[in-house]
């Protein structure tokens, strides 16, 4: 039973982990919409979501150092790999960002991740209602 509850509470940590990475990517997308040559990104949910729930999550990959005075780093690039986004209507300075398409795709991104947390409370609210044993009536 216990490993039920983790499973589905693993899925939404999931889901909502990446819908707020998705949106801070959406939102860079248009915060640059007037940046010269900048090219709008986005990830592919779906499959982003499969891999963290297959635990195949994105790594850190250590730089190379060629002194010992070097700052060590690392280059990982968040939860989830970033794809360009195919411009529609390419602009005259290389600016691949659609203002319409980033906003839609915001909203959409914004009512999902809203929708998990309210699913998600409910779960919880469940479970609180089922250890203290209450009855409906």
């Amino acid at each position: 039973m216990v490993s039920k509850l983790d499973q589905s509470i693993n899925f939404h940590r999931q889901a909502l982990g990446l819908r707020a990475y998705r949106q801070q990517v959406l939102a860079a997308n248009i915060a640059n919409s007037d940046t010269p040559n900048f090219k709008a990104r986005d990830i592919d949910f779906s499959s982003a979501l499969q891999d963290a729930l297959a635990g195949k999550g994105q790594s850190d990959l250590q730089m190379n150092t060629t002194s010992s005075r070097h700052i060590v780093g690392s280059s990982s690039s968040g939860p989830a790999s970033l794809q360009y986004r195919t411009a529609f209507q390419p602009s005259a300075d290389g600016n691949t960002v659609d203002m319409d398409v980033e906003r839609a795709k915001f909203a959409e991104n914004a009512l999902q991740y809203e929708a998990s947390l309210q699913f998600i409370g409910g779960q919880f609210k469940t479970m609180l209602t089922a250890i203290q044993g209450q009855t409906g009536a």
